[in-house]
């Protein structure tokens, strides 16, 4: 479990340590206090709500949710118990009491502790996290990626699948029809990968603005997108519907390529499909 540490210490801010333990897992380069910033800080969160929350944002349910399971095992939780750091470390510290521990019952439990973590508040948004990471992040910190995506298979693999798709899955509501339910609930969900299957950063619009031939407004996500809608809302639809179907094959992908995340990957997959499938609908 030193993989998971060392790994987990790397979503961290760089420092000397940092340094060590990329040098050590010979990726390629070193850590950058600026390019940290740019990827963890103003680009892709590393939190566990904000990716499996229905508000797409810091904090809230899901956040409450993976502090519980901190509270289930008998542990304080951190400041930021749904940081991947602090699940990637926790992971590790569970399957250590499972691997140390001589007692058959209680290391059975230990197990299943272990199983639900990475079932409930890893794999169930992580992956898709970490494709938009090798989409955006420099060299350093696109390798730390796909070993830590490497690494969560193969202990999924190990651990086998949950016995039913993960309750941050469960519990989130769908996109909604702004046609229904007005334009903040559509945009708020847009930007909430849970509701819409699909994670876009400020690159992203970046991106868009400039397919578009837009001027793109500073500031947070949502006030950008809103700013495109207002300025071309067909041509802002059209993109968003690309990017989602986009989002729906590469899901799509990974449930054939991994069988024991089969359940989850058809979650993400049919919630990119239903968005694009909204979205196309909205230009006519």
């Amino acid at each position: 479990m030193e993989l998971f540490r060392a790994l987990a210490a790397l979503a961290e801010p760089p420092g000397p340590e940092q340094v060590r333990i990329g040098a050590v897992l010979g990726l390629p380069g070193a850590p950058d206090p600026a390019q940290y910033t740019e990827v963890f800080l103003f680009q892709l969160y590393p939190y566990a709500a904000v990716h499996a929350g229905a508000e797409g944002m810091l904090g809230g349910e899901a956040q409450d949710r993976v502090a519980g399971f901190w509270r289930a095992l008998e542990r304080t939780p951190p400041a930021e118990p749904d940081h991947l750091t602090s699940l990637l470390a926790l992971y590790a510290a569970l399957a250590d009491h499972e691997d140390a521990e001589p007692d058959p019952a209680r290391r059975l439990l230990w197990g299943r502790s272990r199983k639900a973590l990475l079932w409930e508040h890893l794999a169930c948004w992580v992956f898709p996290y970490l494709d938009k990471l090798g989409e955006i992040a420099p060299p350093f910190y696109a390798a730390w990626g796909e070993m830590l995506a490497a690494a969560l298979r193969a202990e999924i693999d190990t651990v086998g699948p949950g016995d039913m798709l993960p309750l941050h899955l469960r519990a989130a509501p769908p996109l909604p029809d702004p046609r229904d339910g007005g334009s903040d609930a559509f945009l708020q969900g847009l930007l909430a990968p849970v509701r819409s299957g699909m994670v876009l950063v400020r690159s992203d619009l970046t991106r868009a603005a400039r397919a578009l031939g837009l001027g793109l407004r500073m500031g947070e996500r949502r006030f950008a997108l809103t700013s495109l809608l207002s300025q071309d809302s067909e041509g802002t639809l059209g993109w968003l519907a690309a990017e989602a179907s986009a989002w729906e094959q590469r899901h799509l992908a990974r449930e054939a390529a991994q069988a024991a995340t089969g359940e989850i990957a058809r979650f993400w997959t049919h919630r990119a499909g239903t968005a694009a499938a909204l979205l196309t609908a909205l230009r006519t």
